[in-house]
This record gives C-alpha cells, sequence and structure tokens, in this order.
C-alpha cells in the first residue's frame, strides 16, 4: 500500500515537472521568455518583435502565464508582462547550455548565420576588469526601454539603429565593448561592425546583460541621461 501510494506521488510529482517542460516545447515561447528576461513588455511589442499576430503572442502568453512562468500588470490600456522568478532565465540559459552542448546541428546553424565574428569577444571578467578605465567605453546596443529596465553598471546607451548618427559622440581614442540581449543577439556584432568600419577599437561581450545580471555582476537601472 505504502508503495503505491509513493509510486502515485511519484506519478503526480513528475506531471508537475512536465507542465514547465510542455510548454516550453514552442519556439515562439522560449523567444518570448528571452524578450521578458530583458524587462516587461506589452503584447504589441512582444508581436512586433517575434513577427508573429497579436491574437498568436496572446495565446502563448496565456500558455505561459498558466504554466505560472509569466506574470502581467493592468496600466492603462495595456497590460505588460514580466517573467514570474528571476529563476525562469536561469531555467533558459540551462536549456541553451546543454543544447549547445550535445546538439551538433545548432553549432552549425549558428556558424552559417554568423559567419566568422569580428575579433576576439570579451569576457565579463575581462571586462569587469577593464569597466573603470577611462578608455574602455561600454554601449548598450539594445532598445532604449530594455535599457532603463536594466544595464551594465557605467555603459551608455547607444541602440544599434541610432548609431551611425551618433558616431561623433565616440570619439577614435577611445575603445568599444558592445553588448545586447545575449551570444545570439546580433545588435552588438552589428554595432562592432559599424565602428571598426568607421576606425573606431571594438569588440563584443561574448555575453549578454542577462548573463552578467545573473553572475551578480553590477548593474543599474533607468533612463540614460539627457545629452
Amino acid at each position: 500500500m505504502a508503495t503505491d501510494a509513493h509510486r502515485d506521488f511519484k506519478n503526480r510529482l513528475y506531471a508537475q515537472f512536465a507542465r514547465i517542460g510542455k510548454t516550453l516545447g514552442s519556439p515562439h515561447r522560449l523567444e518570448l521568455l528571452e524578450l521578458l528576461g530583458q524587462g516587461e513588455r506589452t503584447v504589441d511589442s512582444l508581436a512586433g518583435e517575434i513577427g508573429a499576430s497579436i491574437a498568436n503572442v496572446s495565446q502563448h502568453l496565456q500558455a505561459l502565464r498558466q504554466a505560472a512562468l509569466v506574470e502581467g500588470r493592468k496600466q492603462g490600456q495595456f497590460v505588460y508582462y514580466h517573467l514570474a522568478d528571476p529563476a525562469i532565465s536561469d531555467l533558459c540559459r540551462a536549456l541553451r547550455t546543454v543544447s549547445e552542448r550535445r546538439l551538433a546541428e545548432l553549432d552549425r546553424l549558428v556558424r552559417d548565420h554568423f559567419g566568422d565574428r569580428s575579433g576576439e569577444p570579451v569576457s565579463m571578467q575581462e571586462l569587469l576588469k577593464r569597466a573603470r578605465s577611462a578608455d574602455v567605453v561600454i554601449l548598450d546596443t539594445r532598445p532604449a526601454n530594455e535599457y532603463e529596465a536594466g544595464h551594465i553598471a557605467g555603459a551608455i546607451s547607444v541602440p544599434v539603429a541610432d548609431l551611425r548618427r551618433r558616431l561623433k559622440e565616440l570619439p577614435k581614442t577611445k575603445e568599444y565593448v558592445a553588448y545586447c540581449r545575449g551570444p545570439y543577439c546580433v545588435y552588438a556584432d552589428q554595432a562592432v561592425e559599424l565602428l571598426q568600419a568607421k576606425g573606431r577599437r571594438a569588440r563584443r561581450l561574448l555575453e549578454g546583460f542577462p548573463e552578467w545580471r545573473a553572475a551578480g555582476l553590477p548593474v543599474e537601472t533607468g533612463a540614460p541621461p539627457a545629452r
């Protein structure tokens, strides 16, 4: 009898774990969690980001909400969604790490897409050591709202879409380290390519802001100072 009760407990236990696994079994939902790891977003902005309809994104968010992975708050006519727990970002990183280690197709996909990335990337520990140098400028190339939600301490906000027109603000005497959402985000690569083409010394951070924050390294929130 006790054995039957324990077996029933185990079945029900793993069924609960499987709820999370089942919910994560969607490329769109995984991408939505990655985006919400940068800061809270509305359905409209998420739909525009991943190229899906508002109705489709709403359905995915409801599934994530039912699995207790995201939460929402109402402000005016909009609902702003955010991760329900910082551990969810850890879960996404663990999934990515296992995929990187075990799936050869993933490695081919990344190499085919990014090719030979510009220069040797900067690790988080290297950047931490060099961040105090007046000669090193840290560029946050994500959209401004993500910078405001949280950024590497001391970084300046230069969304990659604005970089070309703001080049005059970035003297050639400095060295630049650009970062964005994570290792598969293209913003930092695009920024480094443009900066190097315009005669600046530039490298990208190997990881992104979520990894920096998860490592307990210095972060700040708030809008950049007015120029």
